[in-house]
């Protein structure tokens, strides 16, 4: 059945010398697989620049019962990504996100409000001059609220440890050792604060970046997939100097 689909491109695998495999998040099935010529004629190269890592875009899709895999017609742009495929920086920014968005949106079920929050963020994003270097933190802190592992920021208070197996604020230290001490702890809190129009206020040296970007990992880690294997993580830890 042919079926009108929104979707955000996640990553593209190799499948055969014709044709790659893109794996996508859409609003109406979640996760999918979409089959696409990966020749050089010119409507090939269209489709993929249409495509690129975390580039929302619309398609008709094939999706017949017992298929993993949909032929697709008719990609076409939702948003011109200028800003995400001119500056290297936001385009270094995309790939990790789009990458872990590929281990951690593993569901075939829609969301459509998950799909409103990840184009919405895009969008900011590409148009964004000032605050692009903690667009990933609150990103990711965000995302959080849509998986369902938000921190409770309502038992937060100064002193206290943040436990990361249930997501609280506790006084005293949990019986194992998944938390965060209490000067970590507040910076959680911190992050709950962050909006898009005020990340340039939230100033960060590279080292705390990367400190703060390992424990929101490790805390995904817990809830959902294994992160550590991002294979552009180690570009994620050198920018922003």
């Amino acid at each position: 059945m042919l079926t009108h689909l929104n979707c955000i491109a996640l990553r593209t695998v190799k499948y055969s010398d014709r044709n790659n495999i893109l794996i996508a998040y859409s609003r109406e099935m979640g996760r999918v697989a979409l089959l696409m010529s990966a020749g050089g004629s010119r409507e090939a190269v269209r489709r993929r620049a249409v495509t690129m890592p975390l580039t929302p875009f619309e398609c008709i899709a094939d999706v017949r019962p017992g298929r993993d895999i949909y032929n697709v017609r008719e990609p076409r742009a939702l948003l011109p990504l200028h800003g995400l495929h001119s500056n290297p920086v936001k385009g270094a920014v995309a790939m990790f996100m789009a990458e872990l968005l590929g281990a951690v949106l593993t569901e075939s079920q829609e969301d459509a409000a998950l799909y409103a929050f990840l184009v919405d963020s895009v969008g900011r994003f590409d148009s964004m001059s000032r605050g692009v270097a903690n667009f990933h933190l609150a990103f990711l802190y965000r995302l959080g609220r849509y998986i369902g592992i938000e921190p409770d920021v309502s038992t937060y208070a100064p002193g206290r440890v943040f436990d990361m197996v249930d997501g609280t604020f506790r006084s005293a230290l949990p019986l194992h050792r998944r938390f965060l001490p209490p000067e970590d702890a507040a910076t959680v809190a911190l992050l709950s604060r962050m909006t898009w129009d005020n990340l340039a206020a939230f100033r960060f040296s590279r080292n705390q970046r990367n400190s703060i970007l390992t424990a929101i990992l490790e805390y995904y880690t817990l809830h959902y997939a294994a992160l550590s294997g991002l294979n552009s993580l180690d570009v994620m830890r050198r920018l922003f100097d």
